[in-house]
């Protein structure tokens, strides 16, 4: 039991380094936040924490040893999350300005044309088609976590990292929608929906540059 310990804090330590990591994950809750309010954020960060869940899965059934070891499944994969990042990202740019009566009689944390549904399935997406996600938790479970350490144990590890995930989003969610900023982001929504738009597609080419 104290190997599985040792084995948890170390996997939370890692995990931590790498969920606290500016990416895609962290660019689409921010957007969220910072346009959508933060109930919308928060659910995009359970979405996320979800997305964890996919990994984990596939890890602990082999199928992601199986996606690390063929370079066309990791380029293609890229390529799909580049797609749907450059999307999202577009999307932001040509996003129309409200009108300031608009705006000044909508709340922040209300004014989402999008349904709760499609804020969770956004933060699935975007972390489900992270390969760095799908490579780094194939290391984790190959190197850090030991082929005798139990399927139950290893679902356990899973489990947290879902959470911390989720938990460590949903604390960005709130930081940026504290409501004594709420009026000033609502006046700059317009350009803070281009700006993100422009993170985004940045990651987009990113992805693509490293093929």
């Amino acid at each position: 039991m104290i190997a599985y310990w040792q084995e948890f804090l170390t996997i939370a330590l890692v995990h931590f380094l790498a969920v606290a990591s500016p990416g895609p994950d962290f660019a689409i809750v921010l957007k969220q936040s910072l346009t959508r309010g933060r109930q919308y954020a928060m659910i995009t960060s359970l979405g996320v924490g979800a997305g964890i869940g996919l990994h984990v899965g596939y890890s602990l059934l082999g199928i992601g040893i199986i996606i690390a070891s063929n370079p066309e499944y990791i380029r293609w994969l890229s390529l799909i999350a580049a797609a749907y990042l450059a999307y999202l990202g577009w999307g932001g740019l040509t996003a129309k300005a409200n009108s300031a009566a608009l705006v000044k009689a909508t709340p922040v944390n209300e004014a989402a044309t999008q349904s709760k549904w499609r804020a969770f399935v956004l933060g699935f997406v975007v972390n489900g088609l992270n390969v760095k996600a799908t490579l780094f938790f194939v290391a984790l479970f190959s190197v850090v976590v030991s082929v005798t350490t139990p399927l139950w144990v290893k679902a356990g590890y899973g489990l947290y990292m879902m959470l911390a995930t989720a938990a460590w989003f949903c604390l960005v969610s709130w930081l940026f929608t504290i409501r004594r900023y709420q009026q000033k982001l609502q006046d700059k929504r317009h350009v803070i929906d281009r700006l993100m738009g422009i993170v985004l597609l940045l990651l987009a080419l990113r992805i693509v540059w490293q093929l």
